[in-house]
């Protein structure tokens, strides 16, 4: 990852900008049809999660900062609901599905600590 948009030490940007580009990936994968269906959903609610990142860590206050963490995290679960979704409509393999989930969960965990710890007061 380009060190202009992130740190390389954020390990949650790290992880969100794989998800996204697996994401994207797979995605290319579904047929044509879904293009504008759940194959644009998927692709936007995954990337969604890593440009709220970078958002948030150009805001000044630690309030808006976390605004924007959690709008990611929002997008985290509904990128965990549409991997789910397109399994069920086998759109996906079950492995692609757990590695896509088990990475969302990470994700969504790491979110849930820094959100708190924005809201204790900490960086």
């Amino acid at each position: 990852m380009d060190r202009r948009i992130g740190s390389e030490k954020d390990i949650i940007l790290i992880k969100a900008d794989k998800l996204a580009k697996e994401i994207y990936r797979i995605t290319k994968t579904f047929p044509k049809e879904e293009l504008f269906g759940i194959t644009s959903q998927l692709r936007r609610a995954a990337l969604s999660i890593p440009l709220n990142l970078v958002e948030g860590y150009a805001r000044i206050s630690k309030q808006d900062h976390r605004r924007f963490l959690e709008i990611a995290l929002g997008s985290t679960k509904e990128t965990k609901y549409l991997i789910y979704f397109s399994y069920e409509q086998k759109l996906i393999k079950e492995s692609d599905k757990e590695d896509l989930l088990d990475l969302s969960e990470e994700i969504s965990k790491l979110l849930w600590v820094k959100i708190k710890t924005l809201r204790l007061g900490g960086k």
